[in-house]
């Protein structure tokens, strides 16, 4: 379950680093204790930056990868919140979301041995704000001038592409490529998950080798069949959900609505809108270009990462299939008395209710106040209803959904109704089914599903988004779901546990990084689970969740394996890199050494 946004959003800059990259360490470190200290400008109490939270690690064994080092570290209970491997050094960089994460990864990891390598923690600097040294080499390589600035080039150059065709190449790199062709690339990428997870499921479950040695060789190196990638119904004005960042144009028009061309890291806060974008809705940008007039009418500046002065943020659009419009927008209050948030919220409603942006087509509109992060989430910032009303509703699959700001919804309807149909047929259901859905959302897999079964349970961390839930079983005449509201770490074991029902298939939608390694555990220990969907935003990202499916029992791992049986890439994302991936495990039975119900399937390939 992920929202595989557009472009990146301004925050506390550093934790917009990237989490598993490899880069030269001197970019890091050491090199940087010299720095000018106005280089650590960003680390400020009020604002959330892991980056204060790190530690460095030493003497890590030789050719240790980005998985083994989080996998050890998880293995002693610590949770780091990014993790910089340096490729041909034997340290690491990891940062924590609070003092007390730190402090007992530097109590337990220091002086533990790791493949024969006695390990050292201590603490490190923080990384200095990307910005800021851009600006200090252009002064520099400008002779105090300040440079030349990146998006100007010298004469006799080439001359620069259009920013409408600038800003397509960085959202949407895709978009000058032929359909077909976008979709062949998308399946080899799959195909090459299924081929790496061949390899690393006969180094981690001996058991599987025969096994495996016939799949490879039936499957093109695969350990599964492949079915045929699933185009999207629609291949532009796709998007039901964009977060527009508003900052000053790199037309040098303040006060704009887009997305950043290019990154922070890079040295670049400029954005362009998304007038001319394939993927963005018409109804969207009708909201983005009203509320770019509106706030254009206000004193209020943009925030600035650089200065962490100014106002205006961000703004959230959402829309319907039913002609709804939901926007958020995220301010900055800096010092502002209430009077004068008061008076602009009072504004807003005034503009959008009564004038000039009244024919925007939006239907719901709310304020955030985004100045005191403490966490890296905008989920955790409340959301206050200025106008109109407090959710949308979507239609998919012919069912109904309530969806409130914070609510994860997959950002591709049509898309959604294509995985969502796949998943019920490869579920095997039937009325003495029960379902669990996890990483739930608004509730619409397990919806979906439920007039053909005996029970669903969906699992979702946020609050707002099992409320929704709850109200859309209600719209939909359902009464045999239940929905439960935690981490699916902590929740996931105990309903586990408590289900008794001899046909139970879990679906999994998780974020980005996969889930975590106790409701891995948890499903591998359930014997009664005999089939599992997962639904991979990042196929990637999810390959350990993959492999500790798979991999022989242990004394850490209990419980018979899965193995894969069947997979499909489904296109939710035109015009851009990234792919939906759908993997079907089932529960090896090692008295016929074939998965549960699947000795059929696998010889068909179907």
């Amino acid at each position: 379950m992920a929202d595989v946004s557009d472009s990146p959003v301004s925050g506390a800059l550093p934790d917009g680093l990237p989490e598993d990259g490899k880069c030269d360490a001197k970019a890091e470190g050491e090199n940087e204790a010299a720095a000018d200290p106005s280089m650590y400008r960003y680390i400020k109490e009020e604002l959330f930056t892991s980056e204060i939270f790190k530690v460095e690690i030493r003497n890590l064994p030789k050719f240790v990868g980005f998985n083994d080092l989080k996998k050890f570290l998880a293995k002693h209970n610590v949770t780091p919140h990014k993790i910089k491997l340096f490729g041909k050094q034997t340290f690491a960089f990891v940062t924590f979301k609070n003092e007390e994460e730190r402090d007992k990864a530097m109590k337990m990891v220091h002086g533990m041995q790791w493949k024969g390598q006695v390990l050292s923690v201590k603490l490190a600097k923080p990384k200095v704000d990307p910005i800021l040294r851009k600006r200090k080499q252009q002064q520099e390589e400008g002779g105090g001038t300040g440079g030349q600035p990146p998006s100007k080039r010298a004469e006799g150059d080439e001359e620069e592409d259009p920013l409408s065709v600038q800003i397509a190449n960085v959202v949407t790199p895709l978009w000058k490529v032929p359909y077909e062709e976008q979709l062949r690339r998308k399946e080899q990428e799959v195909v090459g998950v299924l081929q790496r997870l061949a390899k690393e499921l006969g180094s981690t479950n001996k058991a599987l080798l025969p096994w495996l040695f016939a799949q490879k060789g039936k499957y093109n190196k695969m350990c599964c069949p492949l079915e045929s990638i699933q185009p999207s119904p629609t291949l532009t004005e796709y998007r039901n959900k964009c977060e527009f960042l508003i900052s000053v144009g790199a037309d040098g028009e303040d006060k704009t609505i887009g997305f950043r061309l290019g990154k922070y890291k890079g040295g670049s806060c400029a954005v362009v809108g998304p007038a001319d974008l394939c993927h963005v809705s018409a109804e969207a940008k009708r909201v983005v270009s009203e509320f770019q007039k509106f706030i254009r009418t206000t004193p209020y500046s943009v925030y600035s990462p650089e200065t962490y002065e100014g106002h205006w943020k961000q703004l959230t659009v959402r829309t319907t299939r039913t002609k709804q419009a939901m926007a958020v927008v995220f301010f900055n209050p800096q010092k502002l008395e209430e009077e004068k948030l008061d008076a602009l919220k009072g504004a807003m409603r005034q503009y959008f209710v009564e004038g000039e942006g009244k024919d925007s087509g939006m239907t719901s509109l709310f304020f955030v106040r985004d100045g005191q992060r403490k966490s890296p989430n905008p989920e955790d910032l409340p959301c206050e209803l200025v106008a109109g009303k407090n959710c949308i509703h979507e239609e998919l699959l012919g069912l109904k959904f309530r969806i409130s700001p914070h609510s994860f919804f997959q950002v591709n309807t049509g898309g959604a109704e294509v995985l969502y149909s796949a998943v019920g047929e490869w579920a095997q259901l039937d009325q003495d089914s029960t379902v669990l859905d996890v990483c739930c959302g608004t509730g619409t897999i397990g919806i979906s599903l439920a007039k053909r079964v005996k029970k669903v349970i969906g699992i979702e961390m946020c609050q707002e988004a099992v409320e929704d839930a709850k109200v859309n079983a209600k719209l939909n005449g359902l009464s045999n779901i239940d929905f439960y509201c935690g981490k699916a770490e902590d929740v996931f074991p105990n309903i586990l546990n408590a289900v008794v029902s001899p046909n139970v298939t879990a679906i999994v939608d998780p974020p980005r990084a996969g889930l975590h390694s106790k409701v891995i555990l948890a499903i591998r220990r359930a014997e009664h689970l005999k089939r599992l969907i997962y639904v991979a935003c990042n196929a990637k990202a999810a390959m350990n969740n993959f492999i500790d499916l798979c991999r022989a029992p242990s004394n850490r791992v209990h419980g018979a394996p899965f193995r894969p049986v069947r997979a499909m890439a489904v296109d939710l994302f035109p015009q851009t890199i990234h792919v939906e991936m759908l993997l079907l495990l089932e529960r090896v039975d090692y008295t016929s050494e074939q998965p549960q119900n699947s000795s059929n399937r696998e010889e068909t390939g179907s």
